[in-house]
């Protein structure tokens, strides 16, 4: 028997299913990163690499990486014109967002392949977080394998390799270690780091780069 109880709760249901549809991530979210030598679009696969396409999104829908640049740039010495280039908050504590679970490509399936985004971490996996690469040429020997955890790559440019490639192509010196002669003596900025795809989901959590500037 339908009655109004029913009628009032089956609103109710139908009201909520457009709000949970809503908050569902798409299985592909484009995100647009902007620089005054152009703009490059990454597809992030939040389907294969959830955990790090989150974090990724947290950094943009918070505006963790406005403002902050592509700092580094590893030239291949085997096969010119390839390499990576690095960009994000650096060592920028005031930018940082807890850690997150770590997604090694043997999980997820995605490769180091022409034009993957992959998140940039230190010895420890747990290490990423606010930086991260775009390969310029496939770099397989960033992927995880018997013995190797490798790095997270959760995504790959759809438009603007052209850009990258004229980053990577930019003077470099400095560094020592790994970093040794590949940063870029003067920095990309990248202007903004936005959404095409999804709802904007900000952290709420505080943004103290706006409330105390770098001296």
């Amino acid at each position: 028997m339908l009655t109004r109880r029913g009628l009032i709760a089956g609103g109710a249901a139908l009201l909520a299913a457009p709000r949970a549809a809503a908050a569902r991530e798409p299985a592909v979210v484009r995100v647009r990163i902007v620089t005054p030598v152009g703009a490059i679009i990454v597809a992030l696969d939040a389907r294969r690499a959830p955990a790090t396409t989150a974090n990724f999104l947290a950094y943009v829908d918070d505006e963790r990486f406005d403002g902050t640049r592509f700092y580094r740039a590893a030239r291949s010495k085997k096969i010119p014109g390839t390499g990576f280039i690095q960009g994000g908050i650096q060592t920028d504590a005031r930018r940082i967002l807890p850690p997150f679970a770590f997604e090694p490509t043997t999980k997820t399936g995605l490769r180091h392949v022409d034009g993957a985004i992959s998140m940039a971490r230190g010895a420890n996996p747990k290490s990423a977080g606010g930086n991260w690469v775009i390969c310029v040429g496939p770099a397989p020997q960033l992927d995880g394998r018997e013995g190797y955890l490798g790095y997270a790559a959760f995504g790959r440019v759809i438009a603007g390799m052209a850009v990258a490639k004229r980053i990577l192509a930019v003077p470099t010196g400095g560094g020592f270690d790994a970093m040794k002669g590949q940063m870029i003596l003067r920095p990309i900025p990248i202007l903004r780091v936005e959404r095409i795809d999804g709802v904007r989901k900000p952290t709420g959590r505080p943004r103290m780069w706006l409330l105390f500037k770098k001296r």
